[in-house]
């Protein structure tokens, strides 16, 4: 078996893993866990620029570019959230 086939099945079963984890989370967790997803994505993002970065193979360049934007992305819309969520907790401005 190869490296790229142990890759999909992991990917794949990471996409199973991560829809069943999601879907049983109770609506108040959500702030906390976005949070630490942001975290995260910020690891995603380090890692990605290594990845850009060091290698010299084009294929692993671009799929790092993808994976600096689709994580920046990510960081950004869950600050956005979370910040959102902090806000209906705060008392009422005057």
């Amino acid at each position: 078996m190869g490296p790229l086939l142990i890759g999909i099945y992991v990917f794949v079963l990471a996409i199973f893993v991560g829809i069943e984890i999601i879907t049983k989370i109770p609506p108040t967790l959500h702030t906390p866990l976005m949070s630490g997803a942001n975290a995260i994505s910020g690891i995603t993002i380090v890692g990605a620029l290594l990845a850009a970065r060091y290698f010299d193979n084009e294929v692993s360049s671009l799929l790092g570019l993808f994976a600096i934007i689709f994580a920046t992305i990510n960081v950004v819309g869950g600050f956005l959230v979370t910040n959102r969520m902090l806000g209906m907790f705060g008392g009422k401005k005057k």
